[in-house]
């Protein structure tokens, strides 16, 4: 089946999506790559679904990612007794030091959490957010009788246990993996996942310490040269702020809205995603919008208009994914979800390709000297001065299909490699086509009669359509691409020979 949508979908997996049939129908609907979300569920429980998601994909014959979604340092209030605590505006309470079990009759109210070092981190003045926001606190000072810090409930409502703590005004020191990461992170290893989330990225050095925990860890698993795309999840105001930094550590950035609209004012949030996603085009950087995008179909089968606009201007300002999470998770309708993102993609995308083309590179990259980023550019001209139908790489590896993503390209690429994983983590990159094929062992010449076959079979050409082709020599080996060639479908005097 030809790829008909540029966007990249992505469908994270749960309890609604867990056997072979209901990945394979959402894979048919579009989805491209699929979220294992370590915060919920047990190893085993993930292994089941990444097996059914490898034999869905050999079935629907399409080369699917698998994104592992590290929980990170999440805060968490301690348990609290009974049916919870009800917390009203204008009383006190104390955050206090340990995890012990909160006696919810005791007033004031003595809370505690699972992070030790809050209570000296945590400054007066600074906002301590409850339940993803609902109940608001402001910290107000220390108090050496109550060996705590003293709060005062702004917005109140129900506490029951174990409900996370937000702290938009506080530099916590928490590492961004914990021992239960590092666990999954070697499980991801040996299950040869292709892309790791990090929660609560706060710089560059949390991007730098995962790669160097997944080289250790897959060195001692005897993995030397192993490397995994890691995706940057921004979540935190201190991300946002380090967002160049990040770019360019990084593999690929997620705008993790649902945090981000609990720390930071909600207003600012559509305003952060623009320039999220523009300081990430510029260091040739994937984007994926994530949290809430067709909320509403998790019960539904239609979406509310705002939910299809929300996605369609995440796709106008340039994100390479969009991402789907309760909605395929633990949803009724997890395929016709999938299937209303992708038709939302291809509306707007054929609303953009009758747009006068705008040259959209990765300035940084190109700006900088980098050769293949360089190249990767001139063919975007070449593509447009020859209404090319669409391109075609050699990328062995995946780098020459992800510079040639980042150029915005209004047609599809048709990416080949002979490396299932590079093919995989191709998925996530917008307007690519991952195909598996051994390099021809002849020439560049039978790799062109090969694409000839393959495009007219597709339906992505006919006979005198121009498609422009970017290989190297000899096939099959990574970063030895170097030549492109103006290509006529059918004809023996172009492309490669």
């Amino acid at each position: 089946m030809p790829r008909t949508r540029l966007t990249t979908i992505i469908a994270t997996l749960g309890p609604a999506t867990s056997d072979e049939d209901a990945i394979a129908a959402m894979i048919e609907a579009g989805a491209s790559i699929f979220r294992l979300n370590f915060s919920h569920g047990e190893p085993q429980e993930h292994a089941a679904r990444l097996a059914a998601v490898r034999r869905a994909s050999e079935r629907c014959g399409r080369p699917i990612g698998v994104l592992g979604d590290l929980q990170g340092p999440k805060i968490r209030c301690a348990r609290i007794a009974g049916a919870g605590a009800a917390l009203v505006a204008g009383e006190e309470v104390f955050l206090v030091r340990g995890d012990d079990v909160v006696d919810s009759s005791r007033r004031p109210l003595r809370l505690g959490s699972t992070y030790a070092g809050l209570v000296e981190e945590v400054q007066p003045g600074h906002r301590v957010l409850l339940d993803d926001g609902a109940i608001r606190l402001l910290a107000v000072e220390r108090d050496r009788d109550q060996d705590g810090l003293r709060c005062t409930v702004v917005h109140g409502g129900l506490l029951l246990s174990r409900k996370g703590i937000n702290l938009p005004d506080t530099e916590i020191r928490l590492p961004a993996l914990d021992e239960r990461d590092l666990d999954w992170v070697e499980w991801a290893i040996r299950n040869d996942i292709d892309f790791l989330g990090l929660s609560f990225v706060q710089g560059a050095g949390d991007i730098d310490d995962l790669r160097r925990r997944v080289a250790a860890s897959a060195a001692a698993l005897g993995l030397h040269g192993f490397r995994m795309s890691i995706v940057a999840k921004i979540e935190r105001p201190k991300a946002v702020e380090n967002i160049e930094a990040i770019a360019q550590a990084a593999d690929a950035v997620m705008i993790a809205r649902g945090d981000l609209g609990v720390e930071l004012d909600l207003a600012q949030v559509p305003v952060i995603q623009k320039r999220l996603i523009k300081v990430c085009r510029s260091w040739g950087r994937p984007t994926i919008v994530a949290t809430q995008m067709l909320q509403g179909m998790i019960e539904s089968p239609i979406p509310t208009r705002a939910e299809a606009s929300d996605v369609a201007n995440a796709i106008l300002e340039g994100a390479d994914a969009v991402m789907l999470s309760g909605e395929t998770a633990i949803g009724r309708y997890p395929a016709i979800a999938v299937e209303t993102m992708r038709r939302i993609a291809q509306a707007v995308e054929a609303w953009v390709v009758e747009q006068p083309l705008a040259d959209a590179a990765p300035t940084r990259l190109v700006e900088s000297g980098h050769r293949t980023a360089a190249l990767a550019h001139g063919v975007w001209y070449i593509a447009r001065d020859n209404r090319a139908k669409c391109l075609v790489v050699w990328s062995q590896a995946g780098g020459g299909a992800r510079y040639l993503s980042q150029n915005e390209f209004t047609i599809p690429i048709a990416a080949f490699s002979s490396d299932r994983r590079a093919l995989r983590q191709m998925a996530l990159l917008r307007g690519v086509y991952p195909v598996l094929l051994d390099p021809p062992p002849s020439s560049l010449g039978a790799w062109t009669e090969h694409v000839d076959r393959w495009l007219v079979e597709h339906a992505w050409a006919t006979a005198g359509d121009r498609v422009v082709m970017i290989g190297g020599s000899p096939l099959g080996v990574a970063g030895v691409t170097n030549s492109i060639a103006l290509h006529e479908v059918g004809r023996r005097d172009t492309g490669f020979r």
